[in-house]
């Protein structure tokens, strides 16, 4: 579950609701910030810390201009460097999350990676390119930034340390949705487990087959990292991407790159797993029914319903929400 907004953080409650969530079994909870109030409030950082969700972190670029044009604000750069450290002293995980712009700030792909892989509060990063709902820069429609403009500006900005081929889709939503691959880091190498496992061929089940001959606890194992409800940087994920490697490394030799894995528990194990994730929200110009029956993130709205992320956005939803709860606020 993720907790968005608005700003999240400035909301008094929020450790309560993070608590609350907890307290009714759901095991992954993830903050959409902005990070500022982070940087500075001592008082929600320990509470935080001890509750220890997932900080989904805004964080578009290190180039003043960037942080300008998408958020109105050129200083935002240490601010945010300020509260990865932080994060990283109270041992609260983070992901980063960069709104993806064409000619703004697509040439800071790689640098936000190799930016992640090196700070310790980071345990992923997820690219989205920008869509034009709600609040967005005035650009044209046609020209926007997709997926595969993320991943070619990935593998030619790090060297092909990570590669287009090295990312499968999610198979619970629309195969032009999402896209992610995991990596197992060792010092400075990075190896994305798609380079010694073979994820598309498990997750196609009748690949030129009469009768699949998939390994079942390794299906079971990339079904839960390939699922839009992958809990992203946590122990359980860190766990299910070692016991996929370890696999497939027995059943070929060639396949072992010394990392080392095996000796470490799941919660160190989690630092030697990196997830990079790419995600393409629709709008008016790309929306697309069959794409949102089979959406796999939702809203909760005040009267229970779940919404398709991209309906809330694109056509109305967010807006009858906002009308709704303004009634109630008004209401003696």
């Amino acid at each position: 579950m993720q907790l968005s907004g608005g700003e999240p953080t400035l909301h008094p409650l929020l450790p309560d609701f993070v608590a609350m969530a907890q307290d009714r079994g759901i095991r992954h909870v993830m903050i959409n910030s902005n990070g500022l109030r982070l940087a500075h409030d001592d008082r929600l950082l320990s509470r935080l810390a001890d509750l220890k969700p997932t900080v989904y972190l805004q964080f578009d670029g290190f180039d003043p201009v960037t942080n300008l044009a998408l958020r109105g604000r050129q200083d935002l750069v240490e601010t945010k460097l300020k509260t990865l450290d932080r994060l990283a002293e109270a041992d609260v995980r983070a992901v980063l999350v960069a709104a993806i712009e064409r000619g703004v700030n697509d040439h800071e792909i790689g640098a936000i990676v190799d930016f992640g892989l090196r700070n310790p509060a980071v345990f992923g990063v997820n690219f989205q390119p920008a869509f034009r709902a709600q609040r967005h820069l005035a650009m044209d429609p046609m020209n926007r930034m997709t997926i595969p403009d993320v991943l070619k500006s990935l593998e030619l900005q790090t060297a092909g340390r990570f590669r287009m081929d090295d990312f499968v889709p999610v198979p619970c939503c629309m195969p032009t949705c999402n896209f992610v691959t995991y990596a197992l880091l060792s010092g400075d190498e990075v190896t994305p487990i798609t380079r010694l496992v073979d994820v598309e061929g498990h997750l196609d089940y009748l690949k030129n087959r009469t009768l699949a001959t998939f390994d079942q606890e390794i299906l079971a194992t990339l079904e839960r990292l390939w699922s839009s409800s992958a809990p992203v940087g946590s122990d359980v994920s860190a766990g299910d991407v070692h016991r996929a490697v370890n696999g497939a490394a027995s059943r070929c030799p060639a396949c072992h790159v010394g990392l080392p894995l095996s000796s470490h528990g799941s919660t160190d194990l989690a630092r030697h797993v990196f997830m990079v994730n790419t995600r393409d929200f629709m709008d008016p110009w790309t929306f697309n029914v069959k794409n949102v029956m089979k959406c796999c993130v939702e809203f909760i709205i005040p009267d229970g319903r779940l919404i398709p992320f991209c309906a809330y956005n694109s056509v109305g939803y967010r807006e009858q929400v906002t009308a709704q709860l303004n009634r109630v606020a008004r209401t003696p």
